[in-house]
């Protein structure tokens, strides 16, 4: 091979091996990069399911009177399980009355509780937790009253369905100030990782 042409293929050799030590040094520095940041957590795009309960009534069973108007008033222990642990970071809480005024017409939906920062550790509420207190951090917001804390079941008419819900947010919320239910709804909504579910049910004894 002439020397002028054992230059030239030697040249290009010689660039080629370059180009291909440069590729492999920046792709080493990019898994590396990549396996060096942490992990974000995501909302998903359906929230899974978890478990509600009470001590003091059945899925759609009825309430005890003492948890009404025509009792003590008291909001009713619950317990719940089953939310995802590792991207839960506080509770939120909802009760609520679809059949107002009247189950065969209703014509709105009626909030009587409204409670947020439920800590994450935390998996019941005491009876009367509204009124004796709520786990450290947690706070309430207003119900149909205009009041703060749990407003028990007192339907005009006929028997009502009473929705408890319990939202697992992935974020510990801010600048809430006695919020009403559409306030909460709108600031956990971006965040729910799960959500729990219990109806109770009650028609006043009394007219």
């Amino acid at each position: 091979m002439p020397l002028r042409n054992f230059l030239i293929v030697a040249l290009l050799s010689f660039v080629a091996a370059c180009g291909k030590s440069k590729s492999s040094k920046t792709d080493t520095a990019a898994v590396v990069t990549n396996i060096g940041r942490p992990r974000v957590d995501t909302v998903p795009a359906t929230p899974m399911t978890f478990n509600l309960t009470s001590t003091a009534f059945e899925a759609n069973g009825s309430m005890p009177t003492k948890y009404t108007c025509e009792g003590a008033n008291i909001s009713p222990p619950l317990t719940w399980a089953g939310a995802p642990p590792a991207i839960t970071k506080s509770f939120a809480l909802i009760v609520e009355d679809p059949d107002a005024p009247d189950p065969a017409k209703p014509t709105r939906v009626v909030s009587h509780w409204v409670a947020y920062n439920i800590p994450a550790a935390t998996t019941s509420l005491a009876e009367s937790a509204s009124k004796k207190g709520m786990p450290a951090g947690s706070a309430q917001g207003l119900n149909e009253s205009k009041k703060v804390g749990y407003m028990g079941p007192c339907p005009p008419i006929g028997r009502h369905r009473y929705f408890f819900k319990v939202f697992a947010l992935n974020k510990v919320l801010e600048g809430l100030n006695n919020p009403s239910k559409a306030d909460l709804e709108k600031a956990i909504q971006p965040w729910i990782v799960g959500t729990a579910e219990l109806i109770g049910t009650y028609q006043k004894t009394k007219k």
